[in-house]
């Protein structure tokens, strides 16, 4: 069988994420100019996914900005509190990649929960594909989330993460086993307040707890769960031979 999907609508897609970002305080006027043109974007897609009443979602997402924003203050208050490259919270809004994923993630998390199908997810993945950072709309995320330097960083559909947590570059929050029969039970773990995890760390399962001010160190692999308070780190040993480059 052919089908004939809307594959373009993956163009547009891209150019509404971006001017929804650009505006991110100016469309919740929704007199302005720049507010009745993402509006109409938006509209367009949803009849081409198939929804009837995208002018009303619309209207019903945009009431949500208010909300959206006082988190996205929370996320880049944090990104300019725990990193000391960061010169103002102008730049993390302009400048930093982590934060713009987070930024996504934080209005696709909100249509997704609104019922909105397919788009949450188009939104995600374009945010992947320039910032490295593959959060899924489904994840539950709470306030105060810092993502430095972003690329490689897979945060799983189920994955739950609560307030002030810090991820760095390669982390993955991922699934144990890879089945569809697990479609609707939580496959991702659950990370408790204020824990830290650093580069590269894998962290798999469903069943799986973080505790709360807990540091996971780099390239750490955990398929069980961490009790508060406690630093993981990995053992790795590094054997250097000397040879006298003179030596027969």
């Amino acid at each position: 069988m052919i089908h004939n999907w809307p594959l373009r609508l993956k163009c547009k897609v891209e150019g509404f994420t971006k001017e929804l970002f650009y505006s991110l305080y100016e469309i919740t006027n929704s007199k302005s100019d720049q507010s009745q043109k993402i509006k109409e974007q938006f509209v367009e897609i949803l009849a081409h996914l198939g929804v009837t009443d995208a002018d009303s979602t619309w209207d019903a997402f945009r009431e949500q900005f208010p909300k959206i924003q006082q988190k996205l203050e929370k996320d880049a208050q944090a990104a300019f509190d725990k990193d000391p490259a960061a010169s103002s919270i102008k730049e993390i809004y302009l400048a930093y990649p982590g934060f713009y994923a987070i930024a996504i993630y934080r209005m696709s998390h909100v249509l997704l929960n609104m019922g909105v199908q397919i788009l949450p997810r188009m939104m995600s993945e374009y945010t992947h594909g320039i910032t490295g950072t593959d959060i899924h709309p489904g994840a539950q995320i709470g306030e105060s989330f810092f993502i430095d330097h972003a690329t490689g960083i897979v945060i799983g559909q189920t994955s739950i993460i609560k307030n002030n947590v810090s991820i760095y570059q390669g982390v993955t929050l991922g699934s144990v086993q890879v089945s569809k029969e697990l479609a609707n039970v939580k496959r991702h773990p659950t990370i408790e307040d204020n824990v830290t995890i650093y580069a590269n760390a894998t962290i798999l399962g469903g069943d799986i707890t973080i505790g709360k001010n807990s540091i996971i160190g780099a390239n750490v692999w955990i398929t069980e769960s961490i009790p508060p308070n406690t630093i993981v780190n990995h053992q790795g040993s590094i054997k250097t031979k000397i040879r006298n480059r003179y030596a027969s």
